[in-house]
């Protein structure tokens, strides 16, 4: 996928993913940046797993 204004790959527009120091959250971050320039699908598979796992994530700190 590129941007309609730039011309550029969509996950150029956005550079790195950040950097949590969470091993599991930055794969998953950096899973969402790989699919940008993906399918529809791919996208929306890696958006959903990285909502799984922020989710997870925040329960454990819930005690």
């Amino acid at each position: 996928m590129t941007d309609q204004t730039s011309g550029r790959p969509a996950a150029d527009r956005f550079g790195e993913p950040p950097e949590t120091g969470d091993l599991v959250v930055d794969a998953a971050l950096a899973a969402v940046a790989s699919a940008s320039d993906g399918s529809l699908d791919d996208r929306l598979v890696a958006g959903e797993e990285l909502q799984r796992t922020l989710h997870a994530r925040l329960t454990d700190l819930g005690g």
